[in-house]
């Protein structure tokens, strides 16, 4: 958690200064570009603050509300950081379009030019940090941040080449704004992608669906494979639930012993805590004859 926080403040410390010899900077040369790029670099502070606070409500313990905890808060996080990337794109678009219909253009001078070119090493330096952080802790909103701080490289790197540019074209700078506006709308993509996925639900990776089989296997060798298997991840918590298939004579206390064996061995191996759902061999037997019986029925006569 120290890590994250220290990831948190350096971004936060860090983008507060950018913004402001940004905006200087953009201000003094007319440049819509720089001016909406120093916004963005402000942007990150915002993001590394939801950052922040995601992560200290991910650790919080189960409670009565959330008895699955908190670890979602990190995806919500991940989501808003994107949305605030998606917001900023548009932002660019709106801008430069309008520039564009005014026949406005910029004056670069030569501080613009140092000062895009610093933020360049600088933000890439903050991206590559925090890259380090998400692989040592495994926080995606940590690599939502790291990826905004490439963004954000990316479209200074693209404005040092409009201020190249720029003196022979009235339109460069606001075509750079349009292209990093586009560029942004692609990073809100990915970002959004990667955590609406678990939010909704993702279908268990077959290898996970393996191992707990394997699990399962070395209680009840002889009996069907495990079926209605669903993953819920809760950030670092994950809960399964599956149907395991037992000897209708079995009694329930040998059943309760049996699922408790598979319980235990699924969190001690796999760190996963199990639901599990006993069902007589003879009724999972039943269930599976009626459904070989409908797939041979002939399709139905749409004239009778």
């Amino acid at each position: 958690m120290r890590t994250i926080q220290r990831a948190g403040f350096l971004s936060i410390v860090g983008n507060v200064v950018l913004f402001g010899i940004k905006l200087a900077a953009g201000l003094t040369s007319g440049s819509i570009a720089v001016v909406a790029d120093a916004w963005h670099t402000l942007s990150d502070s915002i993001s590394s603050i939801v950052l922040l606070v995601g992560a200290r409500t991910a650790r919080k313990p189960a409670d009565d509300d959330h008895p699955f905890g908190h670890g979602r808060a990190e995806l919500i996080s991940t989501v808003m950081i994107g949305t605030i990337l998606g917001m900023i794109g548009i932002t660019f678009a709106l801008d430069a379009v309008e520039r564009l219909f005014h026949h406005e253009g910029a004056h670069y001078t030569d501080f613009t030019l140092w000062v895009v070119g610093f933020s360049i090493l600088a933000k890439e330096a903050m991206a590559q940090y925090a890259f380090a952080v998400a692989r040592k802790t495994g926080y995606s909103s940590v690599k939502a941040d790291g990826w905004h701080h490439r963004s954000d490289a990316l479209s200074s790197l693209l404005l040092l080449v409009g201020i190249l540019a720029g003196g022979r074209f009235w339109w460069m700078d606001s075509a750079l704004a349009l292209g990093v506006s586009v560029f942004l709308g692609y990073t809100s993509y990915s970002i959004l992608k990667e955590a609406f996925s678990p939010l909704l639900g993702e279908a268990p990776p077959e290898e996970l669906e393996t191992r707990i089989q394997e699990v399962v296997r070395r209680t009840q060798p002889e009996g069907p494979d495990i079926h209605h298997l669903h993953v819920h991840h809760y950030g670092r918590h994950t809960e399964v639930t599956f149907h395991v298939v037992l000897d209708g004579e079995t009694s329930l206390r040998k059943a309760h012993e049996i699922v408790s064996v598979i319980e235990q061995d699924l969190r001690r191996e796999l760190g996963l805590e199990a639901t599990i759902h006993v069902e007589p061999f003879e009724t999972w037997k039943d269930r599976q004859l009626r459904r070989r019986a409908r797939s041979k029925e002939p399709p139905a006569d749409p004239g009778a």
